[in-house]
Order: structure tokens, then sequence, then C-alpha cells
């Protein structure tokens, strides 16, 4: 195997002194050969500065060193100045020499394309890129070094290094890895990568009705089809005469050969004994221990230009310039491009992305109507008319909120939230929760028909779980320590031999930190909620005297209760944050610490772990808000308290209603993530690769070569993904399991996707390293989260409705309790507060003197709080009223009548509709029979070649495949 490295660090030109001779120079250079075989070569591919051009300056030189030793200038008169102007030349010269060693091999550079991703040859194609700089620990990492890359070329693969005096900083030195078609088909047989062996002779009859109409969403052909449809098979490496390979050196794709190449990374060791320590395996663990600082594919060109070089594609420029940019918000996704580029797992991402996105237009447009609905209805809504008269609100007094600090107040003074509260709670309110208890069934299944669709157009169809057994994690092969019988292939695995105590100590470990770091939530939500409780009373005395009505916008609007619900929500917001940071290097520790078998188990543990973590973290101050809020006050003169403690009150709602508080609390959280995820996603990055890079952007772009760009990039970890969809189911719930509240939760849902799709798209496509390909055939555990969700979704929705809203105790009191029995609200303020005797309230919950308002007197006798219970002097009295159990029993109905007819009609939906598309399923029968049909005439024909040269008795044994050297192959599956 030939390895061309640059020149090292010892004998590299740039560190040798002005003063040494050009002929000492000239003959240290060509005492190494790796120099010689390394940034020489270029100069025989036409280099600006090539080796002659140095010697042209060395005898030049030379000529006049012996010119000036020669002459002979005692008798001139001029000595002194003729010998000052020759030093004076002499050491211009040297200046120059200098200067051209300094930059001799960034000179070399010009030779090719600064978006080259191809070894000096110009043939051989830069698979992946390792980086390395050397250290105070340098020789132990150097012999990692040595051995790995040693391991690396007994695999096959042909390695090309670059000097640190290649590279801009001086200090970074590249490792650049071609993969050649021997590895290439070996490991293809392996990993099962289907390639084609026949064009697609089904034609497509789907037809779109009215499909002028998405003309202006579309992006060209060659963009939206990138290579023509084939009908593939796995690879057998046998059988390559089978596959249609035109040019081996561009039949698999540049995302399948640096799938390749990091699966053989992953697994090479950097040891010399094969008994040694087995951990030390894997390009994972080097980057851990900083041999290596980086290790990643490269981006075929510039993301703002095609690259110069003919032989590369330059998709990266065709993704950023019809997917990335904002101007494309309403074309269509190039997926089979993304796909083509990045890989299955994340073209399967984005496919999901989009589908959600495009669903989501339906429910804002049905939440948008019932908003304006809301609206529309505002003068006619015939409760707020009776708080904010004079006649009826005017003159009802309200009990205190609050022990001490709290007042008497009147009721007309929360005019505006009960309009603001009519907004979303209104009779469309029930309409919209049963259709998005619809809605959400219906994109599911929609998703699974596209899903299957994308199975079939990408080649995912037979990609099964069981198939990423060859895929298993390296940190798992290394533990394992003996081999078993598979029942199903029945064929010997490597198992790794885990003791019962072991087993349940880690799952014990792993468990008893979730449930602990969700307690901590708890704590967290129960100290927001001591907040509230101990801040309420602080507003309502500082506002006693409305400090806040001179602002002439929002004076009105801003009470105790606003401004607690606000300041407590953004506490909140923050405290979620901060646990999240904290939370998720706790979650990978405890699943690193399950050694899962396969990536897609990790996977799986990792999302059940953060997500249970996050649903906890996002919605429990919404659930508060919802359920808990308001429903355990008590009443005047027996107020339930927080742990008994008398200072602490148990909060009620907002006058307005519980409702517009958990649509204030959704709002913000909801809000405020999505406007802290794009920041993070969008502006981080820039900034640390704009830092990152400052000083090469002074240089020209020729000097700037393919690796160092994508080196000075971030890194797109492997669980990039992972934190994406986690982002976007969080958003789900929010708009599915609280959406009753707030109608307009999918129309902001719908505007942040439009820009999550971009920014995602982005900040992929120009801040990131090309991730490593990785095949995925679904989006994983996130379905069974999406459908759980789901179908919690129904039954918050239904408990909101009924208990949060005050929809049924209006229809209750319309329809069996209004006194002149017509079908309107009138009255129903009155017939909806219960009275309490002053007198009564005891003295530690009485306003302080000095609290009450000036129109407050002794012949005020009773006050009115929100309940159904009976008045004082009655037998019953202050204990609940009839009416308050006809309303409980309605709530009750109403939740077992809402959730049995969503359920009904999300369940017969599903049955409806079919996961997989007919056209589909068609297809893949017929490319199962066209296989099966095609390799049975191929080895018809195989053993027909073979008879005639047995009859014609030829010796030697047919090539179905060109003899190529035996190496190494880095699985322990097979």
């Amino acid at each position: 195997m030939h390895r061309i490295t640059g020149r090292e660090g010892g004998d590299s030109l740039i560190e040798m002194s002005p003063t040494d001779s050009f002929n000492d120079d000239i003959n240290g250079y060509h005492q190494h050969p790796s120099s010689s075989s390394g940034s020489l070569q270029q100069g025989q591919s036409g280099s600006p500065l090539t080796p002659d051009v140095h010697v042209e300056t060395c005898e030049s030189l030379n000529t006049s060193q012996a010119s000036l030793a020669s002459s002979d200038h005692s008798d001139s008169p001029h000595f002194e100045t003729d010998t000052l102007e020759r030093i004076s030349a002499l050491t211009g010269i040297w200046r120059k020499r200098a200067l051209f060693l300094k930059f001799r091999s960034r000179v070399d550079k010009q030779t090719q394309s600064k978006d080259s991703v191809f070894f000096r040859d110009g043939v051989r194609r830069i698979d992946f890129v390792l980086s390395y700089v050397e250290d105070k620990d340098g020789e132990r990492k150097q012999e990692r070094r040595n051995l790995y890359e040693a391991n690396l070329e007994k695999v096959g693969l042909e390695l090309e290094t670059e000097d640190k005096s290649e590279s801009e900083d001086g200090k970074t030195y590249f490792v650049k890895i071609h993969a050649p078609w021997e590895v290439l088909a070996t490991y293809a047989d392996v990993l099962k990568i289907k390639v084609p062996f026949k064009v697609n002779d089904i034609p497509d009859n789907r037809e779109i009705p009215m499909n002028w109409l998405s003309t202006p969403f579309r992006l060209p052909e060659h963009i939206m089809q990138p290579e023509p449809d084939f009908f593939t098979a796995p690879f057998n490496k046998s059988k390559s005469d089978f596959f249609l390979i035109d040019d081996k050196d561009t039949f698999f794709p540049p995302s399948t050969r640096n799938r390749i190449v990091y699966y053989i990374l992953s697994r090479c060791s950097y040891f010399r004994d094969e008994c040694a320590d087995k951990d030390k395996k894997g390009i994972k663990r080097l980057l851990n221990n900083g041999t290596y600082t980086a290790a990643f594919p490269l981006h075929d060109s510039r993301y703002w230009t095609r690259s110069r070089d003919a032989n590369c594609e330059s998709e990266r420029y065709n993704l950023y310039n019809h997917w990335a940019k904002f101007l494309c918000f309403f074309k269509e996704q190039p997926l089979n491009l993304i796909r083509k580029y990045y890989g299955e797992k994340i073209g399967i991402y984005f496919a999901w992305l989009g589908f959600y996105t495009e669903m989501l237009l339906f429910a804002a447009i049905v939440g948008t109507i019932c908003f304006i609905y809301g609206f529309l209805t505002y003068d006619d809504n015939q409760w707020s008319k009776e708080i904010c008269s004079e006649n009826v609100g005017g003159n009802i007094v309200m009990c205190p909120l609050c022990d001490k600090k709290c007042s008497y107040w009147k009721l007309n003074t929360t005019c505006n939230s009960s309009w603001q509260s009519h907004l979303f709670d209104n009779v469309a309110t029930v309409f919209f929760a049963i259709f998005m208890g619809i809605w959400v069934t219906l994109f599911l299944e929609f998703w699974k028909r596209r899903q299957a669709r994308l199975e079939y157009e990408w080649d995912l169809v037979d990609f099964e779980e069981e198939q990423q057994q060859l895929q298993l994690r390296p940190e798992y092969e290394t533990k394992c320590t003996s081999r078993k019988m598979n029942r199903i292939t029945q064929e010997t695995e490597w198992v790794m031999e885990r003791s019962a105590t072991d087993l349940v100590g880690k799952l014990f470990l792993c468990w008893a930190t979730v449930i602990l770091w969700i307690s901590l939530i708890i704590a967290c939500i129960i100290g927001v909620i001591a907040y509230r409780l101990a801040v309420y009373a602080a507003f309502a005395s500082i506002m006693k005297d409305s400090p806040t009505a001179h602002l002439e916008v929002v004076g009105p609007y801003i009470t105790p209760q606003l401004a607690t619900s606000v300041t407590a929500s953004c506490i909140n917001f923050v405290i979620i944050m901060i646990l999240n940071l904290m939370y998720e290097r706790v979650a990978v520790w405890i699943t690193d610490m399950e050694i899962p078998k396969t990536h897609l188990e990790y996977e799986n543990k990792l999302t059940m772990k953060m997500f249970l973590f996050q649903f906890v973290n996002y919605y429990s101050s919404c659930f508060y808000v919802a359920f808990f809020k308001g429903k355990f006050v008590g009443y005047p003169g027996k107020y339930a308290y927080m742990f008994g403690w008398h200072k602490l009150r148990n909060e009620e709602c907002d006058p307005g209603g519980c409702l517009i508080e958990l649509t204030t609390q959704l709002v913000i959280v909801m809000t405020g993530k999505q406007v802290w995820g794009n920041i993070q996603e969008a502006l981080v990055p820039w900034l640390m690769n704009w830092w990152g890079s400052r000083k090469s952007r002074g240089h020209p772009e020729s000097l700037y070569s393919r690796w160092e760009q994508d080196h000075d990039l971030q890194g797109f970890g492997h669980l990039g993904l992972f934190y994406e969809y986690l982002e976007m189911v969080i958003q789900f719930g929010f708009i599915t399991l609280f959406v009753a509240s707030f109608p307009l939760a999918p129309l902001l849902a719908l505007i942040n996707n439009i820009i999550e799709v971009r920014v995602d798209a982005w900040k992929l496509t120009t801040q990131f390293r090309r991730p490593v390909a990785a095949k995925a055939h679904s989006i994983g555990a996130w379905e069974e989260i999406l459908n759980g969700v789901a179908v919690l979704s129904v039954v918050t929705n239904a408990f909101i409705v009924a208990f949060t809203s005050d929809m049924i105790p209006r229809l209750v009191y319309m329809y069996a309790y209004q006194p002149e029995g017509a079908m309107n609200m009138k009255g129903y303020i009155n017939n909806s507060l219960s009275v309490f005797n002053i007198s009564e309230i005891p003295v530690e919950s009485r306003p302080d003197d000095d609290e009450n308002p000036v129109w407050f007197n002794s012949s005020i006798t009773t006050c009115r709080y929100r309940d159904y219970r009976y008045p004082p002097g009655h037998e019953k009295q202050y204990s609940h009223t009839m009416q308050f159990w006809h309303i409980l029993a309605a709530k009750l109905a109403f939740i077992i009548i809402m959730e049995h007819v969503v359920f009904i009609v999300k369940f017969f939906v599903a049955w409806m509709i079919p996961d997989v598309p007919s056209d589909v399923r068609a297809r893949v029968k017929r490319e199962r029979y066209l296989v099966q049909e095609y390799l049975h005439n191929y080895e018809v024909e195989k053993l027909k070649i073979q008879l005639s040269q047995n009859s014609n008795e030829c010796t030697c044994t047919p090539m179905i495949y060109p003899s190529l050297a035996k190496h190494e192959v880095l699985s322990e599956c097979l």
C-alpha cells in the first residue's frame, strides 16, 4: 500500500535559517523521499513554483557569492560602496528566499482547485479526513496514530498526510483517506447496501388533481430527481457484473463511501497484539483521548459557488441555492437530493418535518377561524357585559384573594380579562378540541403512507431492525467476551456476558437517576407555585392604587393576577432551560452506562429517558394551571393552605377564569422555547464559525483548502438529529395537549416550522461539517411517542373544556337554571357567585385596615366568591348546592362522551386509511419478482458460460470478479 505524506515538521523547508547555503538546502531537500513523493510531486503537475525555479534561484545566488568572493576591490575607491550594495542585494535575495520557503507549500496548492475533494494525483477521492495537532503528550499519541493508520492500511484504505506547514494555522496535520474499489465492494457486501441492477420500467401513473396549482411551489426536475429511478438489490461482491456498474469510481455515491469508511474507522484497532486490550479500538475513542482532534467527510464544494473541479458534483451548492435560502420557504424540499447528499436518516427527518408543517396548515386555518369567531361574537358576550356593567359588576363586592395584603374589590375591575377570556373560551373551543383529536389521527396515518412511499423510493423496504445487527455499536463489541448461537440465523455471534446482579443494578441506577431528576422538576414547580402565592400578595398591595393606570395602552390590562402569572411563567421557563442543559449530559451518561447493543437500541433508550424528562419539565406547569390551580382553594373562613402553612394560601384563578392563565403560560413557554431554540441553532454555530475562521478570512481563497474549510466548521454530533426531533415532538405536545386553551397554537407552530425547516437546512449546509451518512427507514421511537401524545391529547383537552373552561357551567345554567326559561345567559354572573358573611372571616385572613379601598365601609356586610354554595343563614350554609353536583355530573358526562366520540372516529379513520398505498405495494412486489427473475437468468447464463468453457476443455476458472488483493475485514459479525 502506497502512502503519501507531506514534509515532516523537522525537515520542513519553512524552518530553515536564511543564513544556510542554497546548496545545502537543495541537498537536504532531496534527502527526504517523503517530501519528494508529497509536495514536490505537485511541481510535476504544473505548479507555478516548481523545484526548477528553486534551483534557478539557488544558482543565481551562488553566482553572486562567487563573484563577490573573486573580485579584487583593494584598489577600488568605491570598494565600500560596492560591497554595501552587493550585501544589500544579497540580503534582498535571502528575504525573497525566506518568503518563498515560508509559502512554498501553500503556493503548491494553487495547482488544484480550492474545492478539490481528491488526493494530490487528482484521481482518488477523499472519503474521510482525520486531523490532529502535536502537544505535550505527543509521543504516546503519535504511537497510537502510527498503529491506527497502519491498521487502516492493512484493511485496504489509502492515506495521504498534509503536513502542518500546509495548514493555515501551522499546527494542524490532516490525514486524507481514500477507499479503493476493493474495500468499497467488500463492505457494501457486508452492510447489504442496495445498488441498481435495472432501470425502473414501471410507469408512474399517479395523477394529482389540479396539478398546475402546485407549479409555483416546484423545484427544477434535476434538483428533485438528481438520479434515475432503478430497481435495486443488495450488493454481492461475487456477482458484481450483475449490477449496473458503469464507472467504479462513481458507482457508490459519496454518502455511501463515507458511511463505509466510518464503519471501518469505528472498528479499527490501535494496538499491535490481537490479544491486547480490546478497548483500544475505534475513532471515537481516539477522538475522546485527544489522539485526533476531528474526523469528518468533506463537503463537495463551497455552499455559495460551484466547485471549479469538473469532477465535483457541487451538490452542496444546489442544496443551498434551492433549499437552505429562506426565500425558498414556499418551495418543496428536494428530499431525494438531501437523501443522496446526507443519507436516509437526515432525509427522513426533513421529510417528516415538511409533512408535519404541511398538515399544520389545516390545523392553523381551523384554529384561526375559531379565534375569529370569538372575536366576532365579542359583542354578544352577555356575561362579560354584566361584569362590565356598573349596575351588576359595579355593585358586586368580591372577597379578598389573599390574606392580609389583599383588599375587597368590585367585580367590574375584571372587565378586560373577561373580554380577553371570551376570545378563547367560547363554543368554538369545543369544536376545535374535537377537530384536533381527529386531525392528529389523520396526521399520523397519512405520515405512515408517506413514510411507506419513501421506504420504497429510497430502497428501505427490507431495511428491518434485524439488519442493524451488522451495525453493532463498537462500544458493545469491545465488551463482548463470548460467542453464542443465534437461533434465527443459526450462526454464532459475539455477545456480552452480563450477570443478573449487574443488569439489575445498572437498570436501578439508571431509572433511579431519571426519577430523581423528575422529582427535582416537581420540586422546582412547587417552588414556582410558592412564588406565585407569595408574590401575588405583594403585587396586590402595590397595585391597589392603580400605579399602572397612567400607561395609556397596557395600563388597564396590568393586574396583580397578570403580573404574577407572567413573571412566574418567565421564571419557570428559565428553570426549564437550565434543567434541560443539566439533564442532557446525565441522560447520555446513563445510556452509555447501559451499553446498548445497536445504534437503534441506543437511540430508543435515550429517546425514552429524554422525552420522559422533557415531558415533565415542559408540561408540568401547564398541567398545574389547567387541572390544579383554583380547584382546591376552599372558601372564605375555611381556605386551604399549601402544606398547611397559613402564610401560603392556595392560589385562586384569575377572575376571568383559569383558561386565560393557561393560555398565558402556554404562549410564554411555547414561544420562548421556539425563539430560544432558533437562536441557539442558528446564531451560536454562526458566531463560533465566525470566530474560529477569523484568521483564515484574510487569506486568498486559493490557499484555503477544502479540508481546512470544513475543519473550521462545527461538528454535527451523532445526537444532532435527536435534539431536532425532540424539539419538534415537544412542540407537537403543546399544540395537541393544551390546544383547547389556545386555538392559535397551531398557527404559531406553523410559522415557527416554516422558519425551522430553512434554519435547519441553512445550518446543516453552511455551518456544520458534513455528517456521516446513516440509514433509517422510519422516525424510530418518536412515532410511538407521537401516538401516545395523540391519545393523551384527547383526554387532556376533554378535561380542559370540562374543568378549566366555563363552558359546561354556562350550558347547565342556560338549559336548566335560567330563571326566565329563555335560552340566554342573562343573570349567569349573579348565579355563579356565592355569598359569604364578612363578619365570619377569621382575623388572620382579614385585610389590613390600610389595604381596603376608600369605597369600602361598614354598611357592606357580605362579599361574593366563585363557587356554588348555600348562602349564610341557610340550614346548609356554605355547603355545595345541587347545581354544583349537576355541573359536576355534566362535566364528567361531557368527558366520557367527547373521549368516546373522538376515539371511535380516530380508530375508524385509522382503519379506513391503509398504511401502505396500493401502488407502492404493487411496485414492491414487482421489484421483488424482478430481482428473483434477473438473478435466476444471471445464474443460468453463468452456468452456460461454464459449460461452454468445459466443453472446450478450458482449464481456467471463469472470472466473475477480477482478482484483487485480500484485506482484513473489520467486522466481528461476519
